[in-house]
């Protein structure tokens, strides 16, 4: 009996050391709000409300999370007519402040990916008419893919580059073209991250149409393992302001509406550890479902006009 007894206590103490080891990390989205010009974080049920960094004045779009260095990165798109485009960092708790890519150094920015293995952030430039990519401090900027140049170009919004997604196993980026305001002109697009030797971003001969006639398609992220792209669309209704989602890979058929009822939709997050999304709309709120488009909740109100959103497993 003393034994079977002794035996249990030590069961139970093996078993309540390795709770904080085995307890899974608590998840935080990280969101932009550019009326509020602030970096906010939540609980994934919008709890815990925290401003991380505001005064950005500069109109913050996309944003991402270097857990392993403990960064945040974001783009500032400053004017649509002016080449003022910046992107910044930050600690997690809004601390250490610097500019990665300086004023200038990039038209407009919106979405933004890392690629941490290999040390670099991508983007797409809307005004630019770019994909671009520089290492985590800012240096060697490159232009992957230029879609027109010139001033007259950029009055035409199919050539503008708004939302980005990597493949980094099969080196392949994706990008949408939003087109006009509910235009029914936006596309999304695939190709290899490098250029094709004797080619330029200007003329590349890899560039995949998957999809067009979209209304007005914005932020993307891609589920890997599933082959399955998604994104917001901020077009009108019955096909805009919606989360959509797609194969990756032919047979693609239509793309299929996973939620609808959006107000202007931009930002898009997948947690594929929970199998749920994060997505957010300039009419400042909050939203998550599960990747199906089912179970959708509105996590927060009213918080401004919201743009880029991410999500990570932080230890808090």
């Amino acid at each position: 009996m003393h034994a079977a007894r002794l035996a249990l206590y030590l069961l139970l103490a093996v078993a309540a050391s390795l709770a904080p080891l085995t307890a899974a990390p608590a998840g935080r989205i990280f969101f932009l709000d550019l009326r509020g010009k602030r970096i906010v974080s939540a609980n994934p049920d919008g709890s815990d409300l925290k401003v991380v960094l505001d005064g950005r004045t500069n109109g913050v779009d996309g944003i991402a999370i270097d857990l392993h260095a403990g960064h945040l990165f974001w783009t500032n798109m400053g004017k649509m007519s002016v080449d003022d485009g910046s992107i910044e960092r930050s600690d997690l708790d809004g601390q250490n402040l610097t500019t990665i890519v300086p004023v200038g150094g990039t038209f407009t920015p919106k979405q933004l990916k890392l690629d941490q293995k290999n040390g670099k952030l991508y983007w797409a430039d809307r005004e630019g008419m770019r994909i671009m990519r520089a290492s985590l401090d800012g240096s060697h900027i490159e232009t992957l893919v230029e879609t027109a140049k010139g001033d007259e170009a950029r009055r035409d919004a199919r050539n503008w580059c708004v939302g980005i997604a990597l493949d980094l196993d099969r080196g392949q980026i994706y990008w949408t073209q939003k087109g006009g305001d509910n235009a029914g002109r936006g596309t999304i697009r695939r190709a290899s991250i490098e250029i094709p030797k004797g080619q330029d971003a200007a003329h590349r001969s890899d560039i995949e149409i998957l999809f067009d006639g979209l209304p007005e398609p914005i932020d993307l992220d891609l589920d890997l393992g599933a082959r399955m792209m998604y994104w917001t669309d901020r077009g009108d209704p019955p096909r805009g302001n919606t989360v959509n989602r797609a194969p990756m890979d032919p047979p693609r058929g239509a793309p299929q509406i996973l939620v609808s009822g959006l107000h202007e939709g931009i930002g898009i997050a997948l947690d594929l550890g929970h199998r749920r999304m994060f997505f957010t709309d300039l009419g400042g709120s909050v939203y998550s479902a599960r990747l199906d488009g089912s179970g959708e909740k509105v996590l927060l109100t009213g918080q401004g006009s919201l743009t880029g959103i991410a999500y990570a497993d932080l230890p808090f």
